[in-house]
């Protein structure tokens, strides 16, 4: 059986996404941001991704989470990421069981993002692990993890923003946008994100 770790799936979880200073690598002038280690595997999946899974439909799950272990992912048995998706690293995707990324969602993983149990990102919702210091003169890069609890649900087109955690069982509602912490079984909307109500489940 062919395995992802025989195509180099353990050694795309150790490619860092090195981040350049700046001011060495001045990227406003055309410089890089990325290592040239991190811009080659990238560009390797983005080809692997259009030709491979961005047309598979819903039911062929089980290949997509082969070839997002292929670049290192981390992906339990019945999470899923829908093929219209956009996933920049794959080897900062964690997605515990039965978590699921839906369609046209885009994982701006520069930074680790982590999904629980069950979890629900629904279609057009962005999650961003990267900005940028604008207190820099040379605008840098940052990268800020985002952590999402089990069982919590991000609606159409919300933004969770970098080093967002959102806890257990909270709902992000539509086109919300939620920076910091989200209190576990809350539910929140609107820019800034603020909570509406406690989630009552049955």
């Amino acid at each position: 059986m062919l395995r992802c770790e025989t195509l180099g799936g353990s050694h795309f979880r150790n490619v860092p996404v090195t981040i350049l200073d700046a001011r060495e690598s001045a990227p406003a002038q055309g410089g890089p941001s990325f290592s040239l280690e991190n811009r080659l595997v990238r560009a390797a999946w983005i080809g692997v991704w259009l030709l491979a899974a961005a047309w598979t439909p819903r039911h062929l799950a089980p290949w997509r989470r082969f070839l997002l272990r292929c670049f290192g992912a981390r992906m339990a048995p019945g999470s899923d990421v829908r093929g219209s998706a956009r996933v920049w690293f794959p080897a900062n995707l964690e997605m515990a069981r039965g978590a699921v990324i839906g369609p046209k969602v885009n994982v701006y993983s520069m930074g680790p993002i982590s999904l629980g149990e069950d979890v629900l990102v629904s279609q057009g919702a962005h999650l961003c692990a990267g900005t940028h210091d604008c207190d820099s003169p040379q605008f840098q890069l940052v990268a800020k993890p985002i952590r999402i609890g089990a069982r919590a649900w991000v609606a159409a087109e919300a933004f969770v923003g970098p080093g967002a955690r959102i806890g257990e069982g909270a709902v992000l509602g539509a086109r919300a946008v939620a920076f910091g912490e989200l209190e576990p079984w809350t539910i929140y909307s609107g820019n800034p994100a603020k909570p509406i109500r406690k989630r009552r489940v049955q």
